[in-house]
């Protein structure tokens, strides 16, 4: 996703764009990689208050193909920005802004 969908979009003469990344509150702990910026699949949706919420599909690993039908957004998760807590404002990539 991360790479196919710029690509398609350079084809099609577009002019290079950044994701659409928003801010939204965790729904829980989410575990930060010491060493790299990680990407994990989440589901965002609306809360009570109508502030936007992320959980986790759970497993991120590349095999749970339940993981990867559930999910509508990247969690953005940065080791400079420390561990992330229930609560917390975190980024999140929705997978198709136009979508949303």
């Amino acid at each position: 996703y991360q790479l196919v969908q710029p690509t398609l979009r350079r084809l099609a003469g577009e002019t290079p764009r950044p994701p659409l990344r928003v801010r939204a509150r965790a729904s829980h702990d989410f575990k930060v990689p010491a060493d790299r910026i990680d990407f994990q699949r989440g589901i965002l949706s609306t809360a009570a208050d109508g502030s936007l919420s992320v959980s986790s599909t759970g497993s991120q690993g590349s095999g749970v193909f339940s993981s990867l039908s559930r999910g509508n957004c990247f969690v953005v998760l940065d080791p400079a920005w420390g561990p992330v807590a229930a609560g917390d404002w975190v980024l999140v990539e929705p997978f198709n802004e136009v979508l949303q």
